[in-house]
């Protein structure tokens, strides 16, 4: 048995409930669920998830959990998305993907 936790997301005017296990990257559940957090180039060039590139940027909608890498905690202080690629899913979450050329813009 797995403990899953759900995970709104709204891309545009579309709104997917996700039920994903807990501790799992939020990229990757993303993309499971054939959802992508990239841009339409981002999506084709990425660093695959390793915190480099920052096309998988995503808002946080509520309680956030907090940044464990360096680019994750310098988004979240600037007001820019934060990563998917460095973002567990510890618990329920509600998140945006914004609208990109190929990363999101500063709010």
């Amino acid at each position: 048995m797995t403990d899953t936790v759900r995970v709104v997301v709204h891309r545009g005017d579309a709104t997917d409930t996700l039920a994903v296990e807990r501790g799992t990257v939020l990229r990757d559940a993303l993309r499971a669920a054939d959802i992508s957090p990239h841009s339409k180039a981002g999506r084709r060039l990425n660093c695959g998830g390793r915190g480099l590139c920052a096309t998988c940027g995503v808002r946080v909608l509520g309680d956030e959990p907090a940044p464990e890498h360096w680019h994750d905690t310098l988004a979240d202080r600037f007001g820019y998305p934060r990563l998917s690629c460095q973002i567990r899913v510890t618990g329920p979450m509600e998140i945006r993907i914004p609208e990109k050329r190929v990363w999101g813009g500063r709010e």
